[in-house]
């Protein structure tokens, strides 16, 4: 069973199936991460750019700004969900989701 991935409204919304699932505005702690020198960087995602899907794994690339220490740019596919069984199960921003490694090819 195939899954619609898109970028919807200028960046703000990752749809899934034809439903927004995803919002750029959360806060996301990222663990293991090379956008600044934070241990856990809070990154607020301003839009999404690009999503893909490599297996189950539902990722973006998105622009965003960390909270604690003020470094915008850029993020090489984040992790934001699975699909499992034909549905789409989002990761909670609270949830501390490494980067995906950048080379993956989810096209």
């Amino acid at each position: 069973m195939a899954t619609e991935l898109r970028v919807l409204d200028d960046g703000a919304w990752i749809s899934v199936d034809n439903r927004r699932r995803v919002p750029n505005s959360d806060i996301w702690p990222l663990a293991v991460t090379d956008f600044c020198a934070c241990e856990t960087a809070h990154v607020v995602l301003e839009a999404f750019t690009d999503v893909g899907v490599d297996g189950e794994r539902v990722a973006v690339q998105a622009v965003g700004q960390c909270i604690d220490c003020g470094t915008e740019g850029g993020l090489d596919w984040l992790a934001v969900g699975r699909v499992r069984d034909g549905e789409f199960h989002p990761y909670a921003p609270g949830e501390l989701r490494a980067r995906l490694e950048t080379g993956n090819d989810f096209r």
